[in-house]
């Protein structure tokens, strides 16, 4: 049974909802000159990467506004959210233990306009080629949207689209995923996978659609717990011409089929790791029907931007937690960290208050890394480091680990396999230990500079005043 949520704790994550609050704080810019699909977008969003969300109002021939960089940094995701990166943290930890289920509510704006004949994509769509070296244009925004044809569960999940014709795009299904799932059981049926994908949904989606793995198990419904995320259930209706459900406030919906018995040359694209992933064969899915909002706008994330990886820092952080604490409860926070690609890298932070607890914070390091597959390098610290300053954290290492005891190697674990330094995603995992062992807490303690108050209003730009003191 869902616990009940408070007013609260109900959240508006409609996507218009949250592009007007981050104009409101400063955190949505619009570039007004002309800007072309073709890799100039992608290199202004590059170049700009972890800043503002600009919004392209003239992509070079199309007159449907492009939106970039919107959740690529903490200032974007938290004036999205109109809360703190905690609180989020915490809706997206809640989401799955109370999952609401989707609300039908008939008519919809994601269906104003609706195209059944003459679909061409790269004519109705500003889709970019993000880098040189990219085989053509992408849609990389798109939350694929499925039901299992064995189960009836409904999965969402970021995948990118390739555009090979007017209305077919190349799909990359990786192994292990749950739509690499359900295609094969579509395949094994001999039938076709109906299809939806979604641009400009519910923002709750884009981060249950970021979940994966372990952290979202096969048989959650991702609608149901996209509603438990923003505390309300998420509105949507009725495809028009497959049979799923589609979320409502969308901007843009593209409804068809992933075909089971062919397939087209997908790739290379650069991808989040920084390094273009080859070319392979993929799925075609066939687009039978596109339907958006009479004014939609055009969500774009390059590969290799911030956004790809901020997408998943708080759905990854509330995962460790969750698995995590109730193991090791010395543990206090954690932080994934920009470096590591908020992915790979993590720093956990313990509280020991008792001899007891001396070695807890190395079962942190092992928990850390069963609990996330991908996590290559872990560093535990202490609670009067602040996890969040990379400066802060150097320190801990600097002054408190010493690599002959501290250090602590997993050879031969799995990660991932785009990491080019493993053997196909086969590394070793690195824990570093920068804990002051609790005994010797006052011998490590930091100086710390009294508390003292005054007035701000002495301090100013006195150049004048400057110069003639040296000169006195």
């Amino acid at each position: 049974m869902n616990p009940t949520l408070s007013n609260a704790d109900v959240l508006d994550t409609r996507f218009r909802s949250a592009l007007r609050r981050m104009a409101a704080a400063g955190r949505l810019h619009t570039y007004d000159a002309p800007a072309d699909p073709m890799l100039e977008i992608a290199g202004i969003m590059k170049r700009r990467d972890g800043g503002p969300a600009i919004l392209f109002t003239q992509p070079t021939g199309h007159d449907m506004p492009v939106l970039g960089n919107l959740l690529s940094s903490k200032e974007n995701v938290e004036a999205a959210f109109g809360a703190d990166f905690r609180s989020i943290r915490g809706f997206v930890g809640r989401a799955l233990g109370n999952p609401l289920p989707p609300q039908n509510i008939g008519h919809a704006p994601v269906q104003e306009v609706v195209h059944r004949e003459g679909i061409d994509l790269g004519m109705m769509f500003p889709a970019l080629t993000h880098a040189p070296g990219d085989a053509g244009r992408y849609f990389t925004a798109g939350i694929v949207i499925v039901r299992d044809p064995r189960t009836g569960v409904y999965n969402a999940s970021y995948h990118r689209l390739m555009i090979a014709g007017p209305d077919r795009v190349a799909i990359k299904l990786d192994y292990g995923r749950h739509l690499r799932f359900a295609f094969e059981r579509a395949k094994e049926d001999g039938r076709d996978l109906e299809v939806v994908v979604v641009l400009g949904a519910d923002i709750s989606l884009h981060y249950t659609a970021a979940t994966m793995g372990s952290q979202m198990p096969e048989d959650a419904d991702e609608l149901a717990v996209a509603g438990g995320l923003a505390g309300r259930a998420l509105p949507v209706t009725q495809a028009v011409s497959v049979d799923l459900l589609v979320p409502a406030e969308s901007e843009i919906a593209l409804e068809g089929r992933i075909l089971t018995n062919e397939t087209v040359l997908e790739g290379p694209f650069g991808e989040f790791v920084g390094f273009p992933a080859p070319a392979d064969q993929a799925p075609v899915m066939v687009i039978d029907c596109v339907t958006h909002r009479r004014k939609p706008i055009y969500h774009a994330i390059n590969g290799y931007g911030r956004e790809t990886v901020m997408l998943r820092k708080y759905v990854l952080e509330a995962s460790l937690l969750k698995a995590v604490q109730p193991a090791v409860p010395v543990v206090t926070d954690a932080e994934m960290t920009a470096g590591g690609m908020h992915r790979f890298h993590a720093v956990v932070q313990v509280r020991k208050s008792s001899p007891q607890h001396e070695g807890l914070q190395r079962n942190a390091i092992l928990a850390a890394f069963g609990a996330l597959k991908d996590l290559d390098q872990v560093i535990v610290v202490d609670d009067d480091i602040d996890i969040r300053d990379p400066l802060d954290v150097e320190y801990a290492v600097a002054t408190r680990f010493e690599a002959s005891k501290d250090l602590l190697v997993i050879p031969g674990a799995r990660g991932h396999e785009y990491v080019r330094a493993s053997k196909g995603g086969i590394r070793a995992k690195l824990g570093i230990d920068a804990t002051v062992p609790f005994e010797e807490r006052e011998r490590f303690r930091r100086i710390s500079f009294a508390d003292v108050s005054f007035d701000e209003a002495h301090f100013g730009k006195q150049p004048d005043e400057v110069a003639r003191r040296l000169d006195d």
